[in-house]
């Protein structure tokens, strides 16, 4: 498994783990940065779509403060960027 591959499912199990999504979709979405000072070899830039009750009733700025809080050891160290959809 590469160093993506492993950052992904560590993203998912977080994720999971955290707020129990009835969706998820973790996207590797480097590629589409290559050039850009972050890239540094791919597998740093995610896109998070996500459903879940426990974000459902939170303005956009709380759901992703929440989301962010369970990264803050990652990013911007392993993780360069993480957009994120809040379904």
């Amino acid at each position: 498994m590469t160093d993506a591959e492993n950052r992904k499912t560590l993203i998912e199990d977080r994720l999971n783990a955290a707020f129990s999504p009835t969706y998820l979709e973790v996207i590797d979405e480097s590629d589409q940065h290559i050039g850009h000072a972050g890239h540094q070899g791919g597998g740093r830039h995610f896109a998070v779509m996500i459903r879940a009750s426990a974000l459902q009733f939170l303005s956009k700025i709380d759901a992703h403060r929440k989301i962010y809080a369970i990264f803050e050891d990652m990013i911007p160290t392993t993780i360069h960027a993480l957009r994120i959809k809040i379904l």
